[in-house]
């Protein structure tokens, strides 16, 4: 197997706050939220194990005691995540209420196919019970038996929110917008990753504008827990079987779930039960099942005797079942030598709840951005004496002598994908502030040890833990319009999941010769088209904010990033948790000015093909080079129209049009893009 490279290399605080409750019993994002409890419609944005339940449960309280709300109705995508629902004594930690589900309304829980489930909704419409909760599924169909008026002046909260689409098809999309349009229903939407692996849109512009939104980062998370401060996230590749090689990354000593592929998956070997029979014989030596839980027994090479769940095993869904019941077990909840690894293909993803998981280990690349982020949440929560924990996913190397070699290309941009995106969920927010000739020193923002300097940029931590960097930018617009200072402030992350799926832009970043590349087609043509798609309704000047916005966070994470790897690489440096604003802090000292035509100037993709370089084979990285390389496509009428737009700008500027024949690349391109449009028009004129 090739060497193992993280590629995202993240050290945290450990302020301990995020484990804090006031003296309502809330917790920093949950009293956050509790703020907002007014909004009729909410939008909460929150990492898994950062208790959105729980706040849920604060919010849907009150609006049934204090907003007219006659009832509350949890819905959740699947049967297991009701657990996180259940009974809370919320008087015990300072609330003035506890919350309450019925057994019978908890229908997560009762037995029997959905059309039962769906006339227990209506018997519970009918009822003076409170809380319902239900999976997507049984809503979905309650919705199409009942209608949508029988939900007037109720609270429709929504977990896992990334579910719902915007296109038609999706039922429950179609769902809330009739809801939105009548207007009579109160909404909580629930999400720690608000983007879709199939690059739809989770809501309409429209609906979106309408709902307020809470924003509680993984950053401000992972900094506030009291014991894990160190997250690795990495993508590696291996030849040949992936079974044979997976003790090179898999470690028995770490608390581990291994997501093993789908049958169907390129990495497979079509045989599942023989995946999972080939891994236990890898860790040691097979010594039978525990009878009370149904989990294997292996002693491994060192004499211990792991226990090892198999959730894979769907020969007999009696012993599955109790293996199942047993990984719930609350009694065992706190109980670290309760189980050593867990063996997985479609399960203990989304909502799965095992604190000391310290390693996600994943074979082939997920179905989408959505659910790495999902898995990788089963890593990041906070246990005793847990001070690190990884995600790996294990990728066959492409291969051109392969048939395969188109998909294993593709899996291979995913997967940098996914590591992109994460770098820039894990980091910290920036509040990206112009340059100007008024510009001074903020109250309560640390400009570094020789204070704020006049005459360039500057670079300041804050105070403020939602937004705890400062970055002054020169030619940085102001959005003009609420909604877009709102998509600034909320929805980076967002475009930014939505700009690494374009799996074409990610190939061109990261295998187009430097010499070759015209990065601002980059980061003007393909994150402006990315702003644009979102926001139809913004003018040009908003447009332009958001998307300055969006690659100076991208870039400047990949910045700092680069700089904390050469400090993490150098043993004699002290990795310290303020590695990342030291980079970011030397990136702008290194340029003398952070202006946006210099930083829309560097490649997104430049720091990923440097790690990629490390850990695949020197002839397969030309070889898939190569293969990209093929692919060229021809310009889009859309980004001539882009270019044409942008070489208007240019004018504005300099007082003259793009040249063709200019030294500086991107003028070309722009001029070309208007020579694109020439033609094209001349064409249609001519028939």
């Amino acid at each position: 197997m090739s060497k193992s490279v993280p590629s995202v290399s993240v050290r945290y605080a450990q302020t301990g706050t995020d484990q804090k409750s006031n003296e309502l019993g809330m917790r920093p994002m949950q009293e956050r939220a509790f703020e907002r409890r007014g909004e009729q419609y909410l939008l909460i944005k929150s990492p898994p194990a950062s208790g959105k339940s729980r706040a849920l449960m604060f919010i849907a309280l009150d609006k049934l005691e204090n907003q007219g709300c006659k009832q509350a109705i949890v819905v959740v995508p699947e049967k297991s995540i009701g657990a996180s629902f259940n009974n809370e004594p919320l008087t015990k930690f300072g609330f003035w209420a506890d919350w309450y589900v019925a057994p019978r309304c908890n229908l997560c829980n009762a037995p029997g196919g959905d059309s039962g489930k769906v006339d227990a909704v209506g018997t519970f419409l009918a009822s003076s019970d409170k809380v319902l909760v239900c999976t997507h599924a049984t809503f979905r169909f309650a919705v199409d038996k009942f209608g949508i008026e029988v939900f007037d002046d109720r609270l429709i909260a929504v977990d896992e929110f990334h579910h719902v689409s915007a296109n038609p098809e999706n039922k429950l999309g179609a769902q809330l917008t009739a809801l939105i349009a009548r207007g009579s229903a109160h909404i909580v939407a629930m999400t720690g990753s608000y983007f879709r692996g199939d690059a739809e849109a989770v809501l309409s512009p429209d609906d979106e504008g309408k709902f307020d939104t809470v924003t509680y980062t993984y950053y401000e998370q992972l900094n506030g827990y009291r014991w894990l401060k160190q997250l690795d996230i990495g993508y590696f590749f291996y030849t040949g079987p992936y079974a044979d090689d997976i003790l090179n990354v898999l470690d028995p000593n770490e608390k581990t779930i291994i997501h093993i592929p789908s049958v169907n998956a390129r990495e497979s070997t079509k045989d599942k039960h023989k995946e999972v029979e080939h891994i236990i014989d890898a860790l040691g030596e097979w010594e039978g099942v525990d009878e009370a839980t149904g989990f294997q027994l292996v002693k491994s090479a060192t004499g211990r005797v792991l226990k090892i769940a198999d959730l894979v095993d769907d020969t007999d869904m009696g012993r599955r079942n109790k293996v199942l019941n047993s990984l719930k077990d609350p009694t065992r909840k706190n109980n670290r030598d309760h189980v050593d690894i867990i063996i997985a293909l479609g399960m203990a993803k989304e909502g799965f709840d095992w604190i000391w998981c310290e390693h996600a280990l994943t074979v082939g690349y997920r179905a989408s951005l959505t659910e790495i982020v999902q898995i990788i949440g089963r890593a990041t929560r906070d246990a005793e004496n847990k001070t690190k924990a990884r995600f790996t996913n294990l990728i066959a190397e492409p291969d051109a002598a392969s048939d395969a070699v188109a998909e294993a290309v593709n899996d291979t941009l995913k997967a940098i994908a996914a590591s992109l995106l994460m770098e820039q969920v894990l980091a910290p927010k920036f509040d990206f502030v112009p340059k100007t000739a008024s510009s001074g020193p903020v109250e309560g923002v640390d400009y570094g040890p020789n204070g704020y300097d006049y005459s360039q940029t500057n670079v300041g931590m804050s105070d403020n833990p939602q937004k705890p960097y400062q970055i002054e930018i020169k030619g940085l617009i102001t959005p003009s319009s609420e909604k877009a200072q709102k998509a600034c402030e909320d929805d980076i992350n967002d475009i930014v999941a939505s700009f690494v799926a374009d799996r074409a832009t990610v190939a061109k970043g990261i295998f187009t010769p430097a010499d070759d590349l015209v990065t601002e087609e980059i980061t003007q043509l393909k994150m402006g088209k990315v702003i644009r798609d979102r926001y139809p309704d913004l003018d040009d000047t908003d447009h332009e904010a958001i998307r300055q916005r969006a690659v100076a966070a991208l870039n400047l994470t990949q910045k700092a990033a680069e700089a904390v790897r050469k400090l993490q690489d150098d043993p004699s440096q002290p990795s310290a948790n303020t590695a990342l604003i030291d980079g970011v802090r030397k990136f702008a000292m290194d340029v003398r000015e952070l202006d946006i035509d210099m930083i829309d100037s560097i490649n997104p993709f430049g720091e990923a093909y440097s790690i990629l370089a490390k850990s695949m084979s020197e002839e397969n990285l030309k070889q898939v080079a190569h293969i990209i390389a093929g692919k060229k496509a021809s310009l889009s009428i859309d980004e001539a129209r882009e270019l044409a737009g942008r070489a208007l700008r240019f004018k504005a500027d300099r007082g003259r049009l793009p040249s063709i024949t200019a030294a500086d690349p991107w003028e070309r391109r722009m001029a070309e893009g208007i020579a694109f449009l020439q033609r094209k028009t001349a064409e249609m004129k001519h028939g």
